[in-house]
This record gives C-alpha cells, sequence and structure tokens, in this order.
C-alpha cells in the first residue's frame, strides 16, 4: 500500500485526489495539508510514501517546502504537479530534490502511475514537459541541436540497450513506459537507468535529458 500526503492549496482539489486515492486499492490518503509548512510537520509525523505537492501555496510555498523535506533526509518522496503557466516554478522544485512533476489536468490513471513510479524510487517528468524543461535549461544545452549524433566517450561505457534507455530517457519515458518498449521488467529497466546515470556521470534524469539532447541522441519535437 503506498502512503500519500496531499499538500495542495485548494479544498476541492484537495477533495479530488482524496477521492481517487481512497478508492484506488493500492494507495492510501493519510494526510492532507493547505500550505507547505504544515506539509512539513505533517510528513514528520506521518512519514508517507510520496507528497502530491502543490506549488502556490500560502506561507511557505511546494518549493521551500520540497527543499525542507529533502534536506531532512526522510523516506518520502515528493511528486509536484503543476499547471501550464507554472513550468518555471517546477523546475526550481525539481532543483529542491522533487522527484518529479506532472500536469495537474492528467488523467487519473497518469497520476496513479506517477505515483507508483516515484514510490518505487523512479523519477518522473511529464513527455509534454521535456521540450519545455530544455527551454528551461538552455543555457546548458548547445544552440545547434541538429546534425548527427555526437561522440562522446561517455557513450563507449554504454552497452547497446543501455544507449537504448538513455535516448527513452531523453523522450521523458518513465521506467514503466520503458518496460513496455523493450518488453522488460521494471526491475530490470531500473537497474539500466542506474547503470547509465553512473556511466555518463548524471546525478537525476534531468541532466540526462539535457546529455542526450546535447549529444543529438534525441531531437527537439
Amino acid at each position: 500500500m503506498i502512503s500519500v500526503l496531499v499538500a495542495e492549496a485548494q479544498p476541492l482539489q484537495r477533495f479530488g485526489f482524496r477521492m481517487l486515492l481512497e478508492n484506488t486499492p493500492d494507495t492510501e490518503i493519510v494526510g492532507e495539508a493547505e500550505n507547505g509548512a504544515e506539509a512539513v510537520r505533517r510528513i514528520t509525523e506521518l512519514r508517507p510514501d510520496v507528497v502530491l505537492m502543490d506549488i502556490r501555496m500560502p506561507g511557505v510555498d511546494g518549493i521551500e517546502a520540497t527543499r525542507r523535506i529533502v534536506a531532512a533526509g526522510g523516506r518520502s518522496r515528493v511528486l509536484v504537479l503543476t499547471t501550464f503557466d507554472l513550468d518555471r516554478y517546477a523546475f526550481a522544485a525539481l532543483r529542491a530534490g522533487a522527484s518529479g512533476f506532472l500536469f495537474k489536468d492528467i488523467r487519473p490513471e497518469e497520476l496513479l502511475a506517477g505515483i507508483r513510479s516515484v514510490a518505487a524510487g523512479d523519477a518522473v517528468i511529464a513527455p509534454a514537459l521535456v521540450r519545455r524543461l530544455l527551454d528551461a535549461f538552455g543555457d546548458q544545452l548547445d544552440d545547434d541541436l541538429g546534425g548527427p549524433v555526437r561522440e562522446d566517450p561517455r557513450l563507449e561505457f554504454l552497452t547497446g540497450r543501455e544507449r537504448e534507455v538513455l535516448v527513452a530517457i531523453g523522450h521523458g519515458l518513465t521506467n514503466g513506459e520503458i518496460a513496455q518498449r523493450f518488453t522488460l521488467s521494471e526491475s530490470t529497466v531500473k537497474a539500466h537507468v542506474g547503470r547509465v546515470l553512473a556511466k555518463i556521470g548524471a546525478r537525476d534524469r534531468i541532466q540526462a535529458v539535457i546529455l542526450a539532447y546535447n549529444l543529438r541522441l534525441t531531437r527537439p519535437v
């Protein structure tokens, strides 16, 4: 059972999350918070597996709350939910240590899949946000993303499968989606992802996405 704390400023939105989680066999909502300070306090008490984190909340916002939660070193992982015009805040939350972000208007089954992925130790990046992620980190990207694949010594250490996994990460696929694409178990994919990040020297999936684009393994859409 995946325990979830919902940190959301809007009562109606919290109600919707509660209804969804209470009616899903493998999830349970263990608490709610209407601002970041309350979320940090409640996590200490409840130790949930996943925190659904709103960004714009009164007082302590979702970014600062995420930073405090991650700094505390507990087991809880943060999944940020954002709207189209708040991307810059979501990226700041990722830098603060969030395990991923998704749109608030995604389908319920997509949100549940994201919660499960984060609870399993995966990072979640909505594929539709990858392009804007690259825009946000434009200062880390080369100007010319066209042309042939660039050679890089780090690629030499990757097996054929690991290179395929790196490309899939560049497209924003989750471990579950990569498993489906290559007909692998999720545990096998998780192992591949770990090896890929280690071999290319990436701290997280975000850095892997940037590298995949800089080396032209993945092309802008």
